[in-house]
């Protein structure tokens, strides 16, 4: 018999070997007090499906959507099902779910006959779905050999599966069917559609619009937010892939074996400067106009979207253009430590807007603008405390300020100064690139592995802390910087194509140190499994300029 403990409840209870979760789970539910129905489990940290069936003795976390893997159980279980709802009604159609947007996720949907998406086919798909979800079917997991999964795959004609599958080095691998539909999806689905109640399809652009549970309240639909410049960005990026050849990372994969990753390097970098020196130059000619110019550059993104190196980028192309940059961050304006406000665990919310003294900072900016010379202060991280070490600015004829920091969009900061004065920037790292046409790569995976390589390298935080912190750190996302980014003039993708195949090298044996017996470790596992996709390359290649630098090292800027 086996001993399984239960982690929700702290009790352990003996089982049969080969026993699945769900029989597990029936037996340990009358104590388990989760609010929302179970979708999935952690099974030693490590994120499983409810039929995954135990042979050794286990510790057995049992998760609804609210969790991080929870709810990615959902969404790509509810992938499937959209996904064979299209094939049912449109044979030989093609389904891209491409990235979030909206709170939801943006389908690329291409019937085979070419025409374009209407309202009716829409509701015909949604109709399919209900249907599927109605009759409760199972999903079913098969694995085998590498060899016969591609033959799976080679024989349905998904060249998307088949080059992710070639060039994954795996020996065995998972395929997964509904009906008579087969698809591949690189972690757990719950155990059959009637799990998926909560969801939404509707017509958006000239795509799909999957609609998905709330994080918070997985009982209902996430709430839709309008984001026209965020999927203009996305359709942008989509663009430089059809000039680079790529579209996920099977694309990326051959094109390194075939020796074009210095390539694919270059010309990532020439798109970003590219974009870059058009912002540099839309900002020159507002700055020239006769009427209201702007003086007053704002640049904001979450974490690790690579602020810092895009400002210093754009002050090389603002100086080429003539103008002369000056700048400062948010962080500088910090309160003392002792005045920041605190989590409800205690812990300093440093992402708080109440972090910033705005007041101060909205009259040294007024004051700028009028001409005047103004004392700025510089933020001691060491002793928590705002110095005062004389750095004095003022507006010359031809200087741009520019600020940059996670709330520097929030009009609370610059109310003071009049919207006509201002260009606004919103920069992140949205990836474009997906594992195949079905898996794509979540936007904060992408921050976060920049984020736990920056941290480790500095000595600030091992890795195992800055998987706990984040959660924290995409909260005050949510509620401090994603509502001003439609508020931008123009929004910058910091992402490259090439770059999971530079960060792999940097990444595995950070993610590799994460103890098996902490909470932690089911992220960190996650990642290197997510990661180990992409063939790894050497960054020697990477400019000393790029926005990589920030996090992989050996920046030539200073930070």
């Amino acid at each position: 018999m086996l001993q399984i403990r239960c982690i929700n409840t702290h009790t352990t209870k003996s089982f049969p070997e080969g026993t699945s979760l769900l029989d597990v789970y029936q037996e340990f539910q009358d104590d388990i007090k989760l609010p929302y129905p179970v979708v999935s489990a952690k099974v030693n940290n490590v994120s499983q499906g409810l039929k995954f069936r135990l042979f050794q003795n286990r510790d057995v976390e049992f998760l609804d959507a609210r969790e991080g893997s929870g709810h990615r159980v959902y969404v790509r279980s509810l992938s499937f099902v959209l996904y064979k709802a299209t094939q049912d009604l449109f044979p030989g159609s093609k389904l891209f779910i491409e990235h979030s947007l909206s709170r939801g996720f943006y389908c690329n949907f291409k019937p085979k006959d070419g025409r374009l998406v209407t309202d009716e086919m829409v509701e015909r798909i949604r109709g399919r779905m209900q249907e599927i979800i109605d009759l409760d079917m199972p999903f079913r997991r098969t694995e085998a050999t590498n060899e016969e999964t591609i033959r799976v795959f080679t024989d349905r004609g998904f060249s998307d599966k088949v080059k992710l599958l070639e060039t994954s080095g795996q020996i065995y691998s998972d395929y997964y069917t509904l009906g008579d539909t087969v698809d591949y999806y690189y972690g757990p689905l719950v155990p059959s559609a009637g799990y998926l109640r909560v969801w939404g399809l509707e017509r958006y652009e000239e795509g799909l619009l999957l609609r998905v549970p709330d994080w918070n309240c997985p009982s209902r639909l996430a709430e839709k937010v309008d984001q026209p410049k965020t999927f203009e960005m996305f359709a942008e990026k989509t663009r430089w892939d059809i000039i680079m050849r790529l579209s996920n990372a099977g694309d990326v994969n051959k094109a390194i074996m075939r020796g074009h990753a210095s390539e694919l390097i270059q010309v990532s970098e020439a798109l970003q400067e590219k974009k870059i020196v058009q912002i540099a130059e839309e900002i020159d000619r507002r700055f020239h106009r006769k009427k209201n110019p702007v003086r007053l550059v704002l640049i904001t993104g979450p974490s690790s979207s690579g602020k810092s190196t895009f400002c210093k980028r754009l002050s090389v192309q603002l100086l080429a253009c003539g103008l002369r940059p000056i700048s400062f961050s948010t962080d500088d304006y910090f309160v003392n430590r002792v005045d920041t406000p605190k989590l409800p665990n205690g812990d300093y919310d440093f992402d708080n807007v109440e972090a910033v003294d705005h007041q101060l900072l909205g009259e040294h900016l007024s004051r700028l603008m009028k001409g005047e010379t103004v004392e700025v202060p510089e933020y001691n991280f060491v002793t928590g405390k705002r110095e005062w070490n004389g750095k004095r600015l003022r507006l010359s004829g031809d200087t741009v300020l520019i600020i940059e920091g996670i709330h520097a969009l929030n009009p609370l900061l610059t109310n003071g100064v009049s919207d006509t004065l201002k260009y606004k920037v919103y920069i992140s790292a949205l990836t474009s690139i997906s594992l195949d046409d079905h898996n794509w790569i979540p936007v904060r995976d992408n921050r976060l592995l920049r984020r736990i390589i920056r941290d480790y390298n500095k000595g600030a935080y091992t890795a195992q802390q800055t998987i706990s912190q984040w959660k924290n750190v995409c909260e005050a996302e949510e509620q401090w910087i994603f509502p001003y980014q439609e508020t931008a003039d123009v929004m910058f993708n910091s992402a490259l194509n090439i770059e999971f195949a530079v960060l792999r090298i940097h990444a595995e044996l950070i993610l590799a140190s994460v103890p098996r017996n902490c909470p932690e470790y089911a992220e960190a596992h996650r990642l290197l499994k997510f990661i180990h996709y992409f063939l790894p390359i050497s960054d020697k290649e990477i400019p000393p300029t790029s926005i990589m630098r920030e996090f992989v090292g050996g920046s030539s800027f200073k930070y």
